[in-house]
């Protein structure tokens, strides 16, 4: 009989976490390691709810891949028997510049992804609540909508272990690693004790460049990422998942948000990217000036809200690239060992996906798309 090869998986978010559960699914033995646990209050993967939507302007790639996460999404509600995904659609609002929206209809088409294209006046009669002045026309996408973060990691880490074949936890931290002879060989945890593997996965989220200093350094970049949750008039229905989707304003400035988050509140949030960041020791405390910037935001595009009080504030960070691609490489110092980050905001919704093709490409040795590789930045 063959030997199970052993992985090691750094990382229980939304890119290390469902490349575990692959793994494990393909035949190896994995140990899947986190500091703080799946969906922590630190982690890029953490947070109430996060977006699902395949609009990515001319980057088919994504498209593609987010068509197949919601398959994957979808598949495992049913497995695990629990909610993740709540599809009540993505409305993307366009006012003067349109090349991204543009760009993507081509895509969405050859991805068989369902959407509509409505006119400005369409769109204020479907949602009154909007104000659409100023919006020409919109993308919906049907199937868009948004999924619970902190929950479905912790339901990829319970479906890991519960499913068999050796998978392992631990929560512990990773200390730096030290290739030698092309290949990594064994990690350091911080209660002092040493694991040995056949190959190793780091999807570390913020902290792959601190890990990585010299092959990934600051081309992981963490910024600070503020989120704000209003709260509706007693009894009012327009401002549910029932009444309206996501929406994706993507003007001057790129707001998004997401009615109802299971009555949490009415999510608000500028996806600026923020100033850079420390995931570990930084204080997440919001700041009036991002606050203000909501609430005109708010106040103008939902102006039955304009007064409505803040019920929760957040924040958490991106994880950029410099190009906002992902990155899903090997270790140029060491074959086994692939480096898996740069979600950019959008990786969230993708990790199923991109799961199930890290396992495959630990397991098979094939080599990544080039859109993912390290030499992009040598360029």
């Amino acid at each position: 009989m063959t030997k199970k090869p052993h992985v090691v998986v750094v990382g229980a978010g939304a890119f290390g976490g469902w490349t575990a559960l692959f793994l494990q699914r393909q035949g190896a033995r994995v140990t899947l390691v986190d500091a703080w646990g799946p969906g922590n209050s630190r982690a890029s993967s953490g947070g109430e709810t996060r977006v699902i939507r395949a609009t990515y302007g001319p980057r088919a790639i994504y498209t593609r891949i987010s068509a197949r996460a919601l398959t994957l999404w979808k598949e495992h509600e049913q497995r695990w028997r629990r909610q993740l995904f709540h599809g009540i659609g993505v409305l993307w609002l366009v006012e003067s510049d349109d090349q991204y929206e543009k760009a993507a209809l081509p895509i969405l088409r050859e991805a068989h992804v369902r959407f509509e294209e409505l006119q400005g006046p369409e769109v204020a009669r479907r949602y009154p609540q909007i104000n659409c002045d100023r919006v020409r026309w919109a993308i919906f996408e049907n199937d868009g909508g948004y999924l619970t973060a902190r929950r479905a990691c912790a339901a990829v880490l319970e479906g890991f272990l519960a499913e068999g074949g050796g998978g392992e936890y631990r929560q512990l931290a990773v200390q730096t690693p030290a290739p030698s002879g092309g290949q990594l060989s064994s990690v350091v945890l911080s209660d002092g004790s040493r694991i040995t593997a056949d190959s190793f996965v780091f999807a570390c989220g913020p902290w792959l460049g601190s890990l990585f200093p010299d092959i990934i350094g600051d081309r992981v970049r963490a910024t600070r990422q503020e989120v704000f949750f209003f709260g509706t008039p007693p009894g009012d229905q327009r401002f549910t998942e029932n009444a309206m989707p996501v929406w994706a304003d993507h003007g001057t400035t790129f707001m998004y948000g997401i009615p109802g988050n299971e009555w949490r509140g009415f999510k608000v949030a500028d996806d600026t990217r923020g100033p850079v960041f420390d995931p570990t020791t930084g204080e997440r405390t919001p700041t009036p000036a991002a606050l203000q910037t909501a609430r005109a935001y708010l106040g103008y595009r939902f102006p039955a809200l304009k007064d409505a009080p803040l019920l929760e504030a957040r924040v958490c960070q991106y994880e950029e690239s410099p190009d906002e691609h992902f990155i899903v490489d090997r270790h140029p110092a060491a074959a086994n060992t692939w480096l898996i980050g740069g979600g950019s905001g959008h990786g969230f919704k993708h990790g199923p996906a991109v799961g199930e093709l890290v396992a495959r490409l630990v397991l098979s040795g094939a080599t990544p798309d080039e859109q993912f590789r390290l030499a992009r930045f040598a360029r």
